[in-house]
């Protein structure tokens, strides 16, 4: 079970912003990438002052981002939200390995590309015996900053999942010269614009380009289109 910490929310309003309360820690989070542009660790930077209740871009067009200046109703933004109101786990598609498993949603994708170096880790599964690979395994699936991908240990059924502090992150990833989604970490309720709760997760990422097909969640776009915070 995830624990959240008392009165944290962010609710998606009808083709606005993303409403946040609980005076929930914002700061930059930077993909820092190893010799080869593989994606190696997060680099967090300064707080970044805000409000106790404060509303983030969804739109993509705000000139004082993070924070909305009520562009989306100047360019008439559809913020229709579009993503599986499924748990995650009825979503996932799952690969065992002998002491590990990976389970896999893949429209949640935010292109960090954690996942890639090493072989990737839908090969490295198979390996989570040998303890070199798995710890490269579980240290790669715990990056995701979307919550794509979790491993699980097949002994006890438990997710292995490093707990995040409450915070909020805005991506950044020079690899791609682009900024990327929201990363809400540590277990933040996100409420949808009629009042749906959204399954509460260690890790999740919205969208912040306003491009996403599975909005509210971060589906890669933002790279396609390089867009820049």
């Amino acid at each position: 079970m995830v624990r959240t910490k008392a009165h944290v929310q962010v609710t998606v309003s009808k083709n606005g912003p993303y409403l946040v309360v609980g005076d929930i820690p914002l700061a930059k989070q930077t993909v820092v990438a190893d010799a080869q542009g593989g994606s190696e660790e997060w680099r967090e930077g300064p707080p970044i002052e805000h409000k106790p209740t404060y509303a983030l871009c969804r739109c993509g067009q705000s000139q004082t981002k993070p924070f909305c200046d009520g562009s989306h109703q100047k360019v008439g933004f559809d913020g229709t939200e579009t993503a599986s109101r499924e748990p995650y786990l009825d979503q996932a598609q799952v690969m065992n390995g002998p002491t590990h498993a990976l389970t896999d949603v893949e429209n949640l994708c935010a292109f960090a590309r954690f996942c890639d170096p090493n072989g990737q880790v839908w090969s490295q599964v198979g390996g989570t015996d040998d303890p070199p690979v798995r710890a490269n395994f579980i240290r790669q699936v715990n990056q995701c900053p979307s919550g794509r991908l979790v491993a699980w240990d097949r002994a006890t059924g438990a997710p292995v999942e490093t707990p995040l502090p409450v915070s909020i992150g805005l991506v950044e990833d020079p690899v791609e010269a682009c900024s990327g989604p929201l990363w809400l970490r540590g277990g933040i309720p996100v409420v949808s614009s009629d009042g749906f709760t959204y399954e509460v997760r260690n890790r999740v990422t919205l969208c912040r380009c306003g491009q996403s097909k599975n909005k509210p969640f971060c589906d890669g776009t933002h790279a396609a289109i390089h867009f820049r915070d």
